[in-house]
């Protein structure tokens, strides 16, 4: 199973890029992995919220097979355990899923036709985090998910 994950903008700050960095290099031992950056929209500020979101729908839309399995990182989306989730990546491999895409929208969120395309939703928190540290977020529980189906020391319950 190859796992993509599909972003919007780059990551900016240093310490951020040095700990996603961290978790990807290590997640390539346990599966292949993918990051995809959308570029971020020019001229942001003459348009809307929904038109911006609307804009980024269509590129992240171009990105997608149409068998690939979309999981957007939303703050409406299932909250689960760490645990949790390694069942969850788990099953998905046991079930012949070839790429698991995982979204991490812009600082807007997602449109309507995202949405739509997508096969779930996952909240890492109720809380809400800036998009760029939802990327290192994600990749350290990506990463923790594999060492808990691994049966490795990393998780602690």
């Amino acid at each position: 199973m190859k796992i993509t994950l599909l972003i919007v903008g780059k990551t900016e700050d240093a310490y951020l890029k040095e700990g996603i960095d961290k978790y990807l290099k290590r997640l390539k031992h346990y599966t292949k992995i993918e990051v995809t950056e959308i570029a971020e929209l020019k001229n942001t500020k003459a348009l809307t919220q929904e038109l911006q979101k609307s804009k980024e729908a269509e590129l992240i839309l171009k990105k997608l097979l149409p068998l690939d399995h979309v999981i957007l990182l939303d703050e409406k989306g299932l909250e689960l355990s760490s645990s949790q989730f390694a069942a969850y990546i788990d099953k998905k491999a046991l079930s012949s899923v070839a790429n698991l895409v995982f979204i991490v929208g812009g600082p807007y969120g997602f449109d309507q036709a995202v949405y739509q395309r997508a096969n779930d939703k996952l909240s890492l928190s109720r809380m809400t985090f800036s998009h760029q540290m939802v990327r290192l977020f994600f990749a350290e529980q990506l990463y923790r998910a594999f060492t808990i189906i691994k049966g490795e020391p990393y998780h602690h319950e």
